[in-house]
């Protein structure tokens, strides 16, 4: 995820302005809804094409999902550990690691991974009044520090920037 200064500077403007505008219920039913749409994204990826980068350079969809989820994970033991215990969490790297998972062969296979602990995660955040450990953040080392609220919503972008990835990698493949 590389960006202009500009551009990221506008990007934290909106989670920090829309995260902190919307109450919890609003902020999680916004990351529920929106991020629908990545498991069409990463179904319509021809399954005999998962694991090939469609060029040099570029991932795969098995490594923009794998991506995906160690981000979600990452994202979902911050914002959890915040609400339960209000301990800062460890430094976020959002970067891709290459790796796939092999219990994972399948575009399904990682939504079902992903849906589930996202679910766990919104179900929790649901049940907060929203001014919790607003103090603790969580770093992003392009974004900066957000609260759990930003970090919440930006988990919503992210998704939302490798969904167009996936989306690319299908019509690379077309």
């Amino acid at each position: 995820m590389s960006q202009p200064v500009d551009e990221s500077a506008r990007i934290r403007g909106y989670l920090q302005g829309q995260a902190n505008k919307l109450s919890v219920a609003d902020l999680v039913a916004k990351v529920r809804t929106d991020t629908v749409p990545l498991r069409a994204a990463g179904e319509a990826v021809p399954a005999a094409r998962f694991n090939d980068r469609p060029a040099d350079g570029e991932w795969s969809a098995a490594e923009v999902w794998n991506h995906i989820l160690q981000m979600n994970e990452l994202g979902a033991s911050a914002i959890l550990g915040i609400l339960d215990h209000g301990t800062l969490p460890e430094r976020i790297r959002d970067v891709i690691s290459g790796e796939t998972r092999k219990d994972l062969a399948s575009s399904a296979a990682y939504y079902g991974t992903y849906l589930a602990r996202r679910e766990e995660l919104l179900a929790r955040a649901v049940q907060a009044t929203g001014d919790e450990h607003l103090d603790i953040m969580i770093n992003h080392t392009m974004f900066g520090d957000f609260s759990w609220r930003e970090w919440l919503l930006f988990m919503r972008v992210h998704d939302l920037d490798h969904m167009r990835q996936l989306q690319a990698i299908t019509q690379a493949f077309a």
